[in-house]
């Protein structure tokens, strides 16, 4: 992979990267508002079944944002776009799709077809 390339995921990667963590931010800021006391029981129930819903995609993005600086430090290692199952070159447009991964499409496909044998 040429350095344009890697700069331009890596500025791809930052991105996503300062976006996420800009949201958990925010998450936090609004769980600890003082203005959110709701002492009808339903309206209450309501607040903290989207709380939840907000916390499990919190919890998501942070599995992301770990995945994102794993593939920062690979760029750093020069091991990025490099399939770590057998070695060959990722594509572009893999990358492009998901610029956090690590096996190119065919290890992938195979490795999917594993779990699908094994049932998972």
């Amino acid at each position: 992979m040429d350095e344009k390339q890697l700069a331009y995921f890596k500025n791809l990667l930052e991105e996503q990267l300062q976006t996420l963590l800009n949201e958990a931010g925010r998450t936090v800021a609004g769980m600890i508002d003082p203005k959110e006391n709701y002492p009808d029981p339903t309206d209450r129930a309501a607040l903290e079944s989207d709380r939840n819903f907000l916390l499990r995609i919190r919890d998501r993005e942070r599995k992301l944002i770990s995945k994102i600086e794993e593939a920062l430090q690979r760029i750093e290692d020069g091991e990025y776009g490099i399939c770590e199952s057998c070695g060959d070159d990722i594509s572009p447009k893999r990358l492009e799709a998901r610029p956090v991964t690590t096996l190119c499409i065919e290890c992938k496909k195979r490795q999917e077809a594993k779990e699908k044998a094994r049932g998972n």
